[in-house]
């Protein structure tokens, strides 16, 4: 049974039976215990302020007079918000930590998002889009590059899974709950839609602030955990930040000790990083966006409580999808499969939604666009941090996610547009298969490094 190396004293709240991957694992489970619900609780309602708008646009669009164009437009203007934002975000929490950081721009954000209820056209519902993206810029990659913090990598891909479930939960719920909330139209005189805006915007803030009081910075400040449990937690973060000199393409994402930050973010490899993710976003923005009106156009005689439970199915596929690949891609070790089956996966479900006219191969395709795509997502951020140096990664992961947020803004536009021009959404869902495709080309072509399982690895 492996033990702790020689010269280092065994954690005296640990027995001296217990193995050094025993140990680490249980001080990882006490970290996940304590913070994986709680962000996964901040992602759904952070997740939820983002895609509301999809669904309020059953309703919304015909209240307020606006064409899809001018809808995509809505969404294309929060997340050049987003992207403008999401670096300086990342360059703020890193100096002032998660705790003041993520509070304070949940509280901004909840009650941005909020204020979308008193739009009353298309140029008042473009600057409040524009302040809800401002402000709610910093979350993701902000929690992203907090996870690195916390959880070594041969953990990651599993913490991320548990994650960014939040996404696929948030929609699925969203999806149910909201077909309710825009039935409540007329109630104290407000639109559905705007019920839905207060509903799902104000619970925000109140989690903003109590971020104050639960989240830690980083490891060192957390009270619940031991001396001993730091120590643990430090060694493995910092063990397995070094790939072993065998991985395949380690000599690519190795940082060579006088390159310059910008030489860093400009190499190569970021940049294949950022393109792949580029064309995997595209694939969620149209699930978030798009799925609601997507389902209603091939069930064109259901009510929008119906559309809005059909809508929940491919979000709880995705959910079991996530869990699911996530642990076996850690239990493998291995990422760069992983990454590109569920793309492939994705793209192929965007073709048979675009080119059958079966509703029930339809709803498949949208289940697999949504499991794939969402998964792929959980798996891909195991790998930037490792072609980053650590004085790069605060940047660097924000650079990555912000071009992946280009993608998000100009999905809306597009698939607007093609819709308004064609009268269907098959153009749109073609586009998004292709883009895909070239994701998956540029992730053959990463420098993904596969580690050397271990103990940990082969219990996940």
């Amino acid at each position: 049974m492996q033990q702790f190396p020689s010269g280092t004293q065994t954690p005296s709240s640990y027995t001296a039976a217990t193995s050094a991957i025993e140990i680490e694992r249980l001080v990882v489970g006490k970290v996940s215990k304590r913070l994986l619900w709680f962000i996964f609780l901040l992602f759904v309602f952070s997740f939820l302020d983002r895609i509301n708008i999809g669904f309020a646009g059953l309703t919304m669009m015909k209240d307020l007079g606006l064409t899809t164009t001018q809808f995509g437009l809505a969404t294309t203007l929060f997340y050049v918000a987003y992207i403008a934002c999401g670096i300086p975000s990342n360059i703020v929490l890193a100096r002032i930590g998660a705790r003041i950081w993520i509070g304070s721009i949940m509280i901004a954000w909840g009650l941005a998002s909020t204020a979308t209820m008193f739009a009353t056209d298309a140029n008042t519902l473009y600057i409040l889009r524009v302040l809800v993206g401002i402000s709610e810029a910093g979350f993701l990659p902000g929690m992203l590059l907090y996870m690195t913090l916390w959880f070594p990598p041969a953990y990651r891909a599993r913490a991320n899974a548990l994650f960014m479930i939040a996404m696929p939960v948030t929609a699925a719920l969203g999806s149910a709950v909201s077909g309710y909330i825009l039935a409540m139209d007329g109630i104290w005189d407000l639109k559905g839609w705007q019920w839905l805006f207060m509903l799902e915007g104000l619970p925000s803030a109140i989690l903003g602030l109590v971020v104050f009081f639960y989240l830690d910075d980083k490891p060192e400040d957390a009270k619940w955990l031991s001396a001993e449990d730091k120590a643990v937690l430090a060694r493995s973060l910092q063990a397995q930040r070094k790939p072993s000199a065998d991985q395949a393409g380690a000599a690519a994402i190795e940082t060579a000790g006088g390159r310059s930050l910008f030489a860093e973010l400009t190499s190569l490899t970021v940049i294949k990083f950022a393109v792949a993710y580029f064309c995997l976003v595209n694939t969620l923005a149209m699930v978030a966006v798009w799925a609601p009106l997507i389902v209603k156009s091939f069930s064109a005689n259901a009510s929008n409580t119906t559309v809005g439970l059909l809508a929940a199915i491919p979000q709880v596929v995705t959910i079991i999808a996530m869990i699911w690949w996530g642990r076996h891609s850690d239990r493998k070790q291995e990422r760069r499969w992983h990454l590109v089956l569920p793309m492939l996966a994705a793209a192929a479900g965007w073709m048979f939604t675009a080119m059958s006219g079966n509703p029930s191969i339809q709803m498949l395709g949208v289940c697999m666009a949504s499991a794939g795509s969402y998964t792929a997502m959980s798996i891909f951020w195991t790998t930037p941090d490792q072609a980053l140096s650590l004085k790069a990664q605060v940047i660097g992961i924000a650079v990555i996610n912000a071009m992946g947020n280009i993608s998000s803004a100009l999905n809306p536009l597009v698939v607007g547009w093609l819709k308004d021009a064609t009268q269907s959404f098959k153009a749109g869902l073609i586009y998004s298969a292709v883009l895909m495709m070239v994701g998956v080309v540029i992730v053959l072509l990463l420098p993904i490094a596969r580690r050397q399982k271990t103990a940990a690895a082969i219990r996940a």
